[in-house]
């Protein structure tokens, strides 16, 4: 590594996304997308905003989709900042919030970004393990850290915590708390998101993307929701420009679709039902899942093999293969033709 990175820089080892195949005829259930389209509105906005006014810089301020997503999700304007996907937030919040020593909670195992966030700040990680039902570590508040991250619903295990747990931790943490809620449109039951307490409690940051439910992976759209003076604290250190025009465009249409997104989000729920009964059927234990995934588990056993038997056959899974993971695969809930070949596939590997 070059002598003129900083040297926590030169020691990071770097954040590894899912792998995106090359080949489109694979089936893709590794990376959480959704496998239905977005809303037609999304298409025809885009089309309409291919013109000359791409030569000028979007609005830096992302006040055209905040207006919408203030009215879709009833806070003020002043309670959103857009960015270029979650992740680019999860990094302003790092930047905001987080320098040399400063301490970032957060049960594990979850969202693997936050550890290369918190290293590229010189931030002190307090991971806190998560009990074997996934409910909410009883010291998870008292690691005296000026941040604390939640994935909720959590990837990789798609499990949910309660929002009355979630206000109560909000309550009792000691800085920021940060409630990832990428996949929260999928949960079972409703209520489940912690919005609400942005208008009581002046510590919540809520995060949102568009790469899920609202099937824009490829826009990269994600929302904060939180208090005006957190909000406005945060726009100082976002990039100038952090969304393009068409990313604007298709975000705000993509919500005046509701009911476009809703409707695939009930689709996705009923394969979730139907591929965790496939895969228990086969052996696995699955982990009850408010995600567009489900983490099916084989106790004891390093699932590589099966891992990389599936990808041989063109279809990949996540496999994570670090301690207290390896016996497990994360699948994304593709279509339910999709969801049969899978079921199918795993079957054959199982006879051989």
């Amino acid at each position: 590594m070059s002598a003129y990175f900083r040297k926590n820089i030169a020691a990071l080892a770097g954040y590894v996304p899912g792998e995106q195949p090359r080949d489109e005829k694979v089936i893709k259930l590794n990376t959480n997308e959704n496998p239905y389209p977005a809303s037609p509105r999304v298409f025809a906005a885009l089309r309409k905003a291919i013109n000359r006014s791409l030569r000028l810089y979007p609005d830096p301020l992302a006040d055209s989709l905040r207006a919408v997503a203030a009215n879709v999700y009833g806070v003020k304007l002043e309670n959103i900042l857009a960015g270029n996907g979650s992740d680019e937030i999860l990094s302003i919040i790092m930047r905001s919030f987080i320098g040399p020593q400063d301490r970032v909670a957060f049960p594990v195992p979850t969202y693997s970004l936050y550890d290369t966030l918190i290293a590229i700040q010189q931030g002190q990680p307090s991971p806190v393990n998560y009990p074997p039902n996934f409910s909410l570590p009883e010291t998870l508040a008292a690691q005296n850290a000026a941040v604390t991250f939640l994935c909720n619903p959590n990837s990789p295990s798609g499990t949910l915590v309660a929002l009355p747990d979630i206000e109560r931790l909000a309550r009792a943490v000691s800085g920021i708390l940060v409630v990832d809620e990428a996949y929260v449109d999928f949960a079972e039951s409703e209520g489940a998101s912690t919005l609400p307490l942005i208008n009581r409690l002046r510590n919540v940051i809520v995060l949102r993307t568009f790469s899920k439910s609202f099937s824009l992976a490829g826009m990269r759209v994600g929302l904060a929701f939180a208090s005006e003076e957190i909000i406005s604290g945060m726009m100082k250190v976002k990039d100038s420009y952090n969304l393009n025009r068409l990313s604007l465009v298709a975000a705000a249409a993509a919500l005046r679709d509701m009911p476009w997104m809703t409707r695939n989000v009930r689709r996705i729920r009923r394969s979730r039902r139907e591929l965790t009964a496939g895969l228990r059927k086969r052996g696995f234990y699955v982990y009850p899942s408010h995600a567009n995934f489900v983490m099916a588990q084989k106790k004891k056993q390093n699932l590589k093999r099966l891992y990389e038997g599936l990808k041989s056959h063109h279809i990949f899974v996540r496999y994570f293969d670090v301690p207290g993971l390896q016996d497990s695969l994360r699948i994304t809930v593709g279509t339910p033709k999709e969801n049969r070949a899978l079921l199918k596939e795993l079957k054959a590997i199982g006879d051989d």
